[in-house]
């Protein structure tokens, strides 16, 4: 029986790049967001601060390539630079910043953007996960 296809810690490329495709941040969006997490934008027509950083692990589903084998999400650093919209258009970069071996797996950190459709970048920050190395 073969498992899914997985992206391991021998896969990554330090320095690599990754950007993901787009998505229009919409009413529904802020309002079924709202409702989970009580998180009400400030103003009307504004997004909460949180929501694109919610949807950027999303929008990573959709590039060509298998998920990341994460045995542990470590953490995060995140810094809204900038509001968001309702009606703009977002997606994600990422760039694997640091790729430190393990015995069983190694620590990546990637930068990850929030870019705008006029190419601002709003929201930007670091992630840290423990990812697999690939099994013998």
């Amino acid at each position: 029986m073969v498992g899914p296809v997985r992206f391991y810690f021998e896969d990554v490329v330090l320095h690599g790049v990754l950007d993901t495709p787009a998505m229009t941040i919409t009413e529904t969006h802020v309002g079924l967001y709202a409702g989970l997490s009580q998180d009400v934008p400030p103003e009307p027509g504004l997004v909460p601060e949180l929501l694109p950083l919610c949807l950027t692990p999303g929008l990573g589903w959709r590039v060509n390539q298998p998920p990341l084998a994460v045995m542990a999400f470590m953490g995060f650093e995140w810094e809204v630079l900038h509001p968001v919209r309702v009606g703009d258009t977002i997606h994600s970069r990422s760039r694997t910043a640091v790729k430190r071996s393990m015995r069983e797996g190694g620590v990546i950190v990637e930068e990850r953007q929030v870019i705008n459709q006029r190419g601002e970048v709003v929201q930007k920050g670091r992630f840290t996960f423990l990812v697999a190395k690939r099994p013998s």
